[in-house]
C-alpha cells in the first residue's frame, strides 16, 4: 500500500525537517490526490520552503561574500565563520532544500498514480519536476555533492533507506534533472511566467533550470539548445523596459522566477527579511543616513547593510558613467542631498529599497531569474563554443539597454572577463554571485583579493566555495555523508 508521512499545516510553514527525521505516523493518501484541483493543491506545498530559504541570510550567503558586496554584520555567515560543527544558516538551507526534494517527490508519485488524463499528468509532473529540480539546484550551488533520491518517503524503510544516503556527483544529479526536465517541461503551456495564473513555476523557469545545470555541468550546447526556448518564449530584448527590475515592482514581464510576498497593515502577511539590509539605516521619521526619504516611511527598521565594495564601484560600474543601471544600484545621495555615511562607500541603490516597510517586514518579491540572466548565459554559452560574433551579440543585448556601448572584441580572455562583470552590474544582489564565481571556478582568490572586509578576508578558506554539511546530518547518517574539504583545511 503507498503511504505518504504529512505535516500539520503549522509543521510544514515552522518546524524543521530534513531527511534523516522520524515522522509520527504514515498516513495513507492512495484516495486522495483524485482530481487536478487536489493535485494543485499537493503541488502548492512544493512553493512552502521557498518563503524561508529567501532571507536577508541568504541574501548575505550569496552576495555578501563575493567579490562585489560588503557587509560588517554580526550575522557570522558575514565572516564564513561556519565549521560542520557550526553550519550557521547552512542548516537552514539544508534541512529547507531537502524539505522541498521531499514535498516534490511526494506530489509527483501521487500524480503518478491518479487517475487524470495522461496529457493533465504530464502537464502537472511537470510543473512538480521543475520544483524539484529547483531545489536540487540550489542544494548542490550550495553544498556541491549531495545525497540524491526521487523516492516518495511513504514508509518507515524508505525512509531509513535514504537517511542512510551519502553523496552522490553533484555532475550525475545535474545530468538527472537535464534528462527529466527535457522530457517534462514541453508538456507545459510555452509561455512567459508572467501569463502564467498566480506567477507559479512554469516552462521558463524549466528552461533556465536546464541552462543553469548544464552550465554547471559545462554542457554548453545543452544550455544553449534552452536559453534558444527561453528566446522563443520572451522575444526582443528591448520591450523590457530596465526601470522594470526595481524589486518594487512585483511580477515584471521580464521575471522567469520570483517568491511571491505579501504585506499589508491589515491584510496578509508573507514577508522576507532581506529589506533590512538594503537600505541606508534609519534614525528617526522618515531620515537615513541624515536624508529625508518619506516613500520609505518612517516605521521602518534597518540591519547593518548590506554595500557595494570598492572594487565593484570603482573597477566594475564606476560613479558617474554613462550606465542606466548606477542610480540602480549605487546611492550616493537622494534626489541631490547627500547621504552622511557615503564618503567611502555608497549604499544599494533604489532596485533594492523597500517602501514603506513596517518593522523589517519586506514585502517585495525576491528575484530568482530573469530574462536578462538568460542572455548574458547564452552570452556564456557561445564564448565556450567559440563564436564570438554571437556572444558579443548576447552580451550587447544586455549592454545597449543599460545605455552602454557596443562590446567589441579583443581577445577570449577579455570577453570572459567583461560578460563576469556584466552579469555582476546586472544581476547584482539577486542571489547569484557566489554561485556565478564557484562554478567559474575563481571564488576563493576573486573574493580574497576584491573583500574589503577584514574579518572575511581572515576567515575565508578554499573550502568555503561551499557550506559544510552539518555534523548533525552527518551523524544522522550513519557517517555516510561527510566533509572531506572541510577536514583538510582543520574544520572538521
Amino acid at each position: 500500500m503507498k503511504r505518504l508521512f504529512i505535516f500539520f499545516l503549522s509543521s510544514l510553514l515552522w518546524t524543521g525537517c530534513s531527511i534523516e527525521e522520524e515522522p509520527t505516523s504514515f498516513v495513507n493518501t492512495d484516495n486522495y490526490y483524485l482530481t487536478e484541483a487536489q493535485c494543485i493543491s499537493g503541488l502548492n506545498s512544493t512553493y512552502i520552503p521557498l518563503k524561508t530559504i529567501y532571507t536577508y541570510t541568504y541574501l548575505i550567503a550569496t552576495e555578501g561574500v563575493s567579490d562585489l558586496m560588503y557587509i560588517a554584520s554580526g550575522t557570522l555567515d558575514a565572516q564564513l565563520d561556519i565549521s560542520p560543527a557550526q553550519p550557521r544558516f547552512g542548516q537552514n538551507m539544508w534541512t529547507l532544500g531537502y524539505r522541498g526534494v521531499m514535498y516534490s517527490n511526494s506530489i509527483i508519485e501521487g500524480i503518478k498514480r491518479s487517475p487524470l488524463a495522461q496529457e493533465t499528468k504530464n502537464r502537472l509532473l511537470a510543473e512538480g519536476m521543475v520544483m524539484r529540480a529547483y531545489y536540487y539546484w540550489f542544494l548542490t550551488s550550495t553544498f556541491g555533492d549531495v545525497p540524491f533520491y526521487t523516492e516518495d518517503v511513504a514508509n518507515a524503510e524508505v525512509l531509513d533507506r535514504v537517511s542512510k544516503m551519502g553523496r552522490m556527483p553533484a555532475s550525475a544529479t545535474r545530468d538527472y534533472l537535464i534528462s527529466e526536465l527535457q522530457e517534462y517541461v514541453p508538456y507545459l503551456p510555452q509561455i512567459r511566467t508572467n501569463d502564467v495564473p498566480g506567477n507559479r513555476s512554469g516552462a521558463a523557469m524549466g528552461w533556465m533550470l536546464i541552462g543553469k545545470l548544464a552550465q554547471w555541468n559545462k554542457k554548453w550546447d545543452v544550455a544553449k539548445d534552452a536559453m534558444d526556448k527561453l528566446e522563443a518564449i520572451y522575444g526582443d530584448f528591448n520591450k523590457y523596459p530596465l526601470e522594470d527590475i526595481a524589486l518594487k515592482n512585483k511580477n515584471i514581464l521580464e521575471s522567469i522566477f520570483e517568491i511571491q510576498y505579501t504585506y499589508s497593515e491589515t491584510g496578509l502577511q508573507v514577508t522576507t527579511n532581506s529589506g533590512a539590509i538594503c537600505m541606508p539605516p534609519r534614525s528617526t521619521g522618515a531620515i537615513y543616513d541624515g536624508v529625508e526619504i518619506p516613500e520609505l516611511g518612517t516605521n521602518a527598521t534597518t540591519w547593518s547593510p548590506l554595500r557595494p565594495n570598492n572594487f565593484f564601484f570603482q573597477s566594475v560600474m564606476r560613479r558617474g558613467g554613462e550606465d542606466l543601471r548606477t542610480n540602480l544600484n549605487l546611492a550616493w545621495d537622494y534626489k541631490g542631498v547627500a547621504f552622511k555615511s557615503t564618503a567611502t562607500r555608497p549604499w544599494l541603490g533604489t532596485k533594492f529599497w523597500t517602501y514603506n516597510m513596517y518593522n523589517v517586514a519586506d514585502g517585495n518579491n525576491q528575484r530568482v531569474f530573469r530574462y536578462a540572466d538568460a542572455l548574458l548565459m547564452q552570452a556564456e554559452n557561445y564564448l565556450e563554443l567559440r563564436d564570438q560574433t554571437t556572444a558579443i551579440k548576447y552580451l550587447n543585448m544586455v549592454r545597449s539597454r543599460a545605455g552602454l556601448p557596443l562590446y567589441e572584441f579583443k581577445n577570449w580572455d577579455l570577453l570572459r572577463e567583461e560578460i563576469q562583470k556584466e552579469r555582476g552590474r546586472e544581476l547584482l544582489g539577486e542571489y547569484q554571485r557566489k554561485y556565478d564565481l564557484v562554478r567559474w571556478g575563481i571564488w576563493y582568490q576573486t573574493t580574497y583579493d576584491y573583500t574589503d572586509y577584514a574579518a572575511l578576508k581572515t576567515n575565508m578558506l578554499p573550502c568555503h566555495e561551499y557550506y559544510p554539511i552539518p555534523d548533525i546530518e552527518v551523524v544522522k547518517s550513519g557517517n555516510n555523508l561527510d566533509n572531506k574539504a572541510y577536514e583538510f583545511y582543520g574544520k572538521g
